[in-house]
């Protein structure tokens, strides 16, 4: 007799459920779990692609397939990734977040700039609409759009940058989508040459992807993110926080003046005065690490920060990470009383 204890979860709550309902309840449950294999069966297949081997675009990995009709399509999440906009938030799972953020585009802009309006209307209910597909080696409908509708999106976005139709939060979103039509633009050119010259047959096979990596990171060099979330991971543990928090990119409005103690105090003598004076005479607003040169100042920072949050992970709290560093990395200017074994004397 099989020991229920060895049963798995999920089927001892499957068993539970099911001796519960009444015959009628069973049979309407098989009926549409039938109706949903059947369903999946007739979805359209793709013949290429996998997770594992996604378009990647910076930061960014985009799952990408190829269908039997030739479909190039991309999945929803994955398209939101490349744009920069998270799958959490107020819309479960992310549903539907694309279209109604074009939707919101459509209606800031109004009647004031009604061609504007028409696009972002259209373009919502493509949106609205994603290509049901089964992926290869999956059981389960995947969603997701015709690989073009990445250009038009990111055409919207930058359209409502010049018209002014984006909120400051949504500013990102047209920073991600200049950097992608960049991008694709210089690929798109090399690709029709080599296919006028044949020498599309001759190339490597990654040799497009390698071309966009390159082009891209250049690109997002003024963006990319420097600081690890290893350094907010541990943040959140030595002052006793939850993580990750309830929303994405929270960070609590100290942890600024914590990491100008631990990072630019700590770097070079006056840098963090330096950095202050810049930012308050600069007309945009950037973080202070964007303002350090690439020759000397960005190697710098990434060489302390992978010290510290080295100092973190062997800290137990926030007094004894503090304790550590100032042992490690003192702050420009102070002196700290050494404690020595009697032997060291």
């Amino acid at each position: 007799m099989t020991d229920p204890k060895k049963t798995p979860a999920r089927a001892r709550g499957a068993a539970a459920r099911a001796a519960k309902q009444t015959p009628e309840e069973r049979q309407a449950q098989a009926k549409k779990a039938a109706a949903a294999r059947k369903e999946l069966a007739g979805l359209p297949k793709a013949t290429h692609g996998s997770e594992e081997k996604p378009l990647v675009i910076g930061a960014a990995k985009i799952p990408c397939y190829v269908l039997e009709d030739g479909r190039r399509v991309l999945t929803r999440a994955g398209l939101q990734a490349g744009i920069g906009m998270s799958a959490s938030g107020a819309i479960k799972a992310g549903e539907q977040r694309l279209a109604l953020f074009v939707a919101g585009l459509a209606e800031r802009a109004g009647p004031v700039d009604l061609a504007f309006s028409e696009r972002c209307i259209a373009l919502s209910g493509q949106l609205s609409n994603p290509i049901r597909f089964k992926a290869p080696g999956q059981n389960s409908a995947w969603l997701g759009y015709e690989a073009t509708i990445l250009a038009d999106l990111c055409d919207v976005i930058l359209a409502a940058r010049a018209g002014d139709h984006l909120t400051h939060l949504q500013e990102h979103f047209a920073v991600e989508a200049e950097i992608l039509v960049r991008g694709f633009a210089r690929v798109g050119i090399i690709a029709l040459i080599d296919e006028a010259t044949g020498y599309q047959k001759d190339r490597a096979k990654d040799a497009l992807a390698k071309i966009l990596e390159a082009w891209v990171a250049k690109e997002l060099q003024p963006y990319v993110k420097t600081f690890p979330a290893d350094f907010y991971e541990h943040m959140f543990r030595l002052r006793g926080l939850d993580y990750p928090p309830e929303r994405q990119n929270y960070r609590p409005q100290y942890f600024g003046v914590l990491t100008n103690d631990i990072v630019y105090e700590r770097l070079a003598p006056g840098l963090l005065d330096e950095l202050k004076k810049q930012s308050i005479r600069d007309e945009k607003k950037a973080h202070l690490h964007r303002r350090l040169t690439e020759e000397v100042g960005h190697p710098r920072l990434k060489e302390h920060l992978a010290s510290v949050v080295t100092i973190m992970k062997l800290s137990t709290v926030y007094a004894d990470f503090i304790e550590k560093l100032n042992r490690i990395h003192p702050r420009f200017g102070d002196t700290y009383a050494l404690t020595l074994e009697h032997g060291d004397r």
